[in-house]
């Protein structure tokens, strides 16, 4: 029995066949029924992605008000660090904050005002 080596050593699956998907000794798959119950209303209209300068906007609202938080919270302890620590510690503390905590949201409000100006405007 070979086998096939890769970057890390010797594979340690015999399977020359790697994937997804069910094995070949469990036969085909069931194929999925279609549901019983009333087929489903159709799904609002998607919103596009934002603009480059749409995204722009809604990443500045989001940092400025952040750093401004951070620095008046932190900035006793930060006053006596140098330039680059301190703002290792700004960024390592407002990305996540911005990103997983504020963007959402920020995400949602321009869908929702995006869906009401164009159901104002049908």
């Amino acid at each position: 029995m070979s086998h096939r080596t890769t970057p890390n050593g010797p594979n340690p699956n015999p399977n020359p066949n790697p994937g997804p998907g069910p094995s070949p000794s469990l036969g085909p798959s069931p194929s999925p029924s279609p549901s019983p119950g009333p087929s489903p209303s159709p799904s609002p209209q998607r919103v596009s992605p934002p603009s480059k300068h749409q995204l722009a906007l809604m990443i500045w609202l989001c940092v400025f008000p952040t750093l401004a938080i951070l620095n008046l919270a932190l900035g006793d302890w930060l006053k006596a660090m140098p330039a680059i620590p301190r703002t290792f510690v700004l960024s390592t503390v407002a990305v996540p904050i911005v990103i997983y905590g504020l963007m959402p949201h920020l995400h949602r409000l321009r869908v929702r005002l995006l869906a009401r100006s164009a159901g104002s405007a049908a």
